[in-house]
């Protein structure tokens, strides 16, 4: 009996784990999703501009710790506010849109502290090129949305790049630097 009794206990505590231990799937939800940048101008002011088209998903398991994350951005959104800008962005001499119209990242490893992301780590493709970055949380929160009844989770997240590693060197030769701050602002609604 005791063995019985100690086997079921075991399944069901495997049980308990294995049901926890699954990932939830959240879509991006896009207007409270941005992907914006900021390059530096001459040490003088910043150059600042966000992309308006996205879509994407993120999986999510608090309890273990893991996750995944999938974005992709539409590069003709690129919105700066300025017309005769996002037109040279766009241009070849830039983000050459026309050859590469989307950008992407993919996040598969998570850092946690306690139930909170601290950061994650994947691969981001611009311009045909890929390479990994680490984003950083300067915020991050789950919460139980009352208009759409249903838990959102999402963050700010930052890095740095030498946005050169991608192909995108236009005006390195005239002093412009070479570093690019990107921040992501995120939000998405658990499926």
């Amino acid at each position: 009996m005791k063995k019985t009794l100690l086997a079921l206990t075991a399944a069901s505590a495997l049980f308990a784990t294995a049901a926890q231990a699954q990932l939830a799937t959240y879509a991006i939800e896009p207007t409270h999703t941005f992907v914006t940048f900021e390059i530096d101008h001459f040490g003088t002011s910043t150059n600042r501009g966000r992309f308006d088209k996205k879509e994407g998903t993120v999986q999510f398991d608090r309890a273990g710790k893991t996750g995944k994350v999938d974005i992709t951005i539409d590069v003709d959104s690129v919105n700066t506010g300025t017309g005769p800008f996002n037109s040279h962005l766009k241009s070849a001499e830039i983000l050459n849109v026309a050859a590469y119209p989307t950008a992407r990242f993919v996040g598969d490893k998570f850092v946690f502290e306690g139930d909170k992301v601290k950061e994650v780590t994947g691969q981001f493709t611009l311009m045909g090129k890929t390479h990994p970055v680490t984003l950083k949380a300067t915020k991050f929160n789950c919460y139980q949305n009352p208009m759409l009844k249903r838990e959102v989770c999402g963050g700010d997240f930052e890095t740095s790049i030498k946005r050169s590693q991608w192909g995108a060197s236009y005006g390195l030769n005239y002093g412009f630097a070479d570093d690019m701050r990107l921040v992501i602002q995120v939000e998405a609604v658990k499926q």
